[in-house]
């Protein structure tokens, strides 16, 4: 069954290689969508895939990489688009 979440990471998530993490965490699990910085300071992130890749991918989001320090975590369950071919960090 395929799920998609849309996640909020709160904390020290931005200049900690959050997003490059979460790319190879993603492609590891063989998710598709995208990770980005937004300009409050936390990471948003829409990964879409089977649901138990995407749950243990959202457990690793509540960590992140050992240089982050996440505060708070908010996951959406949005329904799946198929949208994505792979795993994508967005500077926009």
């Amino acid at each position: 069954m395929t799920k998609r979440v849309h996640i909020i990471v709160r904390g020290r998530v931005q200049g900690v290689n959050f997003r490059w993490a979460t790319q190879v965490q993603a492609r590891d699990a063989g998710l598709a969508g995208w990770v980005r910085n937004n300009p409050d300071r936390s990471v948003e992130i829409v990964a879409e895939g089977e649901e138990s890749a995407v749950t243990r991918f959202t457990t690793w989001c509540r960590k992140g990489p050992p240089a982050a320090r996440v505060t708070a975590i908010e996951v959406r369950d949005d329904p799946p688009t198929g949208a994505f071919l792979d795993f994508d960090v967005r500077y926009d």
